[in-house]
C-alpha cells in the first residue's frame, strides 16, 4: 500500500475537468504521443499537454472528450514542447491507457472533490 496522505494533501492537487479542442501528432517525443490542447474554462483557459494515449485513441476520438487533468503541475519540458498540465488515465488489462472522464458532461473547469 502506498504512504497516507492527509486531507490537506490531497487538497493541493488540483484535478480538473476540460474538453480536448485539438490534437496533433507528436513525432519528436520518444515513445508515441500526442500533443493536446484542452479547455479547463474560463478560470484556467486552454491548457496544453504531451499524452502517450495513441494506442487506445486517435486525434478524432478525442476531440471533444472531456478529460480529468491535473493543473497544478510545474510545466514539464519534452524536447520542443511545453506540457502545462497532466491526463489522467489508468493502464487497461492490455497495457494501454485509458483516459479518465465523467459519464455525463459537466462544465470546463469543475473540480474533483
Amino acid at each position: 500500500m502506498s504512504e497516507e496522505i492527509s486531507w490537506n494533501d490531497f487538497e493541493k492537487v488540483e484535478l480538473r475537468i476540460g474538453t480536448v479542442l485539438r490534437v496533433e501528432p507528436f513525432p519528436e517525443a520518444r515513445k508515441p504521443a500526442y500533443k493536446v490542447w484542452v479547455d479547463f474554462g474560463s478560470e484556467l483557459g486552454e491548457k496544453k499537454s504531451s499524452a502517450q494515449i495513441t494506442d487506445r485513441y486517435t486525434p478524432d476520438t478525442l476531440v471533444g472528450k472531456q478529460i480529468l487533468g491535473v493543473v497544478n503541475f510545474p510545466v514539464k519540458q519534452i524536447g520542443p514542447f511545453r506540457s502545462e498540465f497532466l491526463l489522467c488515465g489508468v493502464y487497461s488489462a492490455d497495457d494501454d491507457v485509458v483516459l479518465v472522464s465523467p459519464d455525463v458532461a459537466v462544465p470546463n473547469g469543475s473540480r474533483l472533490m
